[in-house]
């Protein structure tokens, strides 16, 4: 009698400490949820039609239905994002009973769409610089499609396969595989002694560096924060299961936590979206997206004036060699582009030549928002492709000095505040696709976050340390325009926090969790470089 008795008390304590995750949303949130995604698109529609139209380039028929498609599947991997990684960010207040489940969801949705809104697409960038350059310049060529359209139906492949298994798997990770893949496939297609542009592998070095250390930073770090609130706040029940009603100011710990977390994966995560629907749009409406036409007319002198600087450095290194004309140096730095061969003075001629031809086409235009669209594509290939070849030249070996490598960081930064930008309504719908994916298909990765990660149920100490870091971590990422992992960071960090606790982990979902992480790289690869090979062949 008392074994039964205690069993059942054992198990209103489980069904006490496990949420209730299968309510069915009311029929008016799903109302609302249809609104939000008829308006997202809706609105990209607003504004792609005013944009075309404001500088007289109407799209054709087939042009909208292409650059439609890409957008959906651009979107579609945002949302995609939005119910695999976020629901690491509720994982941990759905656990602790601080927010109901549906509730939480729709508040890190909101929180998502509003970190996606006041990022600053550093990130954006950052990821398209590991695209090959050939194919950055030509985006609009079947070649460019190709690329935009395998590496984002990878990357959706993989994280629709591992969620399906209910596995924290890193969208981040994926796409930047994705990328690699499609990389790789690029140089294997290109016909016998032709150069062709690959996978930028520094840049995936310091990519690679970042998706890497950001999980040994969530374990160790979300760890030591645990033992350190034991020493400093040495309040039991913040270190016991949850059980009954949570305290209010446990609760708002934890849901600002939470906030912050999502607020911070909108900002980083929401970005690679960004970065890869502006690629779209330059390749389908190169006169409304290729440049940016919000810069004032007020900047030309002084873009001018730091471009002949510029070309005096170039100049300087060139040692007296020539470049013939603009065109003869366009081909001279692509080609040395492609090789990451630019430390030398035949190249630094043709970056003189070029940067003299950009600085002519802004002065004689008045601005970069006057440049007509019949020069658009070349001025942006050119201001791209200078851009590009001074980031390059210090890991090339170009010895400059200070000064010199001062003019040169400010005449990057000018060309790329040329080159890059993002509408409003681009930031608007990622945001929304991402917020929204929030709401949808979460339960899976919460069940793995919340309770097969540790043997014991997760504490609110836990919850906060974990969240604390991951999203400390993502908004320094952010800083520095690196792309990370919020899956990786913060289940690395819920784990870190149950060793530190004595807890035990369960080496099975541990395992699943790793394999996914070693997995994913070569996974996205193989299937973007694939997809890549066939769209090629097929289009």
């Amino acid at each position: 009698m008392s074994d039964l008795a205690l069993n059942d008390a054992q198990l209103t304590s489980e069904a006490t400490a496990r949420p209730d995750l299968h309510r069915k949303p009311h029929v008016s949130m799903v109302a609302v949820f249809l609104l939000f995604l008829v308006s997202g698109i809706g609105y990209a529609a607003y504004g792609i039609f005013t944009d075309t139209h404001s500088v007289g380039e109407p799209l054709a028929l087939t042009a909208m239905l292409l650059l439609g498609v890409a957008l959906m599947i651009a979107l579609g991997f945002e949302f995609v994002n939005g119910f695999h990684d976020t629901a690491n960010a509720v994982a941990t207040v759905i656990y602790t009973h601080s927010l109901p489940p549906l509730t939480a969801v729709i508040w890190s949705g909101l929180f998502n769409f509003l970190g996606v809104l006041v990022s600053t697409g550093a990130v954006a960038y950052s990821v398209i610089t590991l695209l090959p350059v050939d194919l950055i310049l030509q985006v609009g060529s079947t070649a460019g499609y190709a690329m935009i359209f395998a590496l984002l139906i990878a990357a959706i492949i993989w994280n629709l396969a591992t969620w399906s298994m209910g596995i924290p798997n890193s969208s981040s990770h994926c796409l930047i595989g994705s990328i690699m893949g499609v990389g790789i496939a690029n140089q294997l297609m290109a016909p016998a002694g032709q150069a062709t542009s690959g996978v930028d592998w520094s840049q995936a070095i310091s990519v690679g560096k970042a998706l890497l250390f950001s999980p040994a930073v969530g374990f160790v770090l979300s760890a030591l924060l645990l033992l350190l609130l034991k020493v400093v706040v040495p309040v039991r029940k913040l270190y016991e299961e949850p059980k009954g009603a949570t305290p209010w100011w446990i609760r708002g710990i934890l849901i600002l936590t939470c906030t912050g977390v999502s607020f911070a994966h909108g900002g980083n995560d929401g970005q690679k979206g960004m970065g890869l629907i502006m690629l779209i749009l330059i390749g389908v409406a190169p006169t409304a997206y290729a440049l940016n036409r919000t810069m004032p007319e007020s900047s030309t002198p002084a873009f001018v004036d730091v471009t002949g600087k510029a070309k005096s450095v170039f100049a300087a290194q060139a040692q007296g060699a020539q470049a013939g004309n603009a065109d003869d140096a366009r081909g001279l730095i692509g080609d040395a582009l492609k090789t990451r061969n630019l430390n030398r003075p035949e190249v630094f001629a043709a970056l003189a030549v070029l940067s003299d031809d950009i600085a002519n086409g802004v002065k004689n235009y008045g601005s970069i928002s006057r440049i007509p669209a019949a020069a658009t594509a070349n001025m942006r290939n050119d201001m791209y492709m200078v851009s590009d070849a001074v980031r390059l030249l210090p890991e090339a070996g170009a010895n400059l000095n200070a000064g010199d490598g001062a003019i040169l960081k400010q005449y990057r930064a000018d060309l790329e505040h040329g080159t890059r930008f993002i509408p409003n309504w681009v930031k608007v719908s990622v945001a929304i696709a991402l917020g929204l994916g929030t709401m949808v298909g979460w339960r899976r990765i919460v069940v793995t976050v919340g309770e097969r990660i540790g043997k014991q149920h997760l504490t609110y100490a836990q919850g906060a340390s974990a969240e604390i870091v991951a999203a400390g971590t993502i908004l320094g990422a952010e800083f520095y325009g690196m792309p990370v992992s919020t899956t990786h960071i913060l289940s690395s960090g819920v784990a870190g926090t149950m060793a530190a606790n004595g807890s035990g982990l369960q080496t099975a979902t541990i395992r699943n969790i790793v394999l996914a992480w070693i997995l994913t790289l070569p996974a996205a690869m193989l299937i973007a470089g694939c997809l890549y090979l066939l769209f090629r062949i097929v289009v």
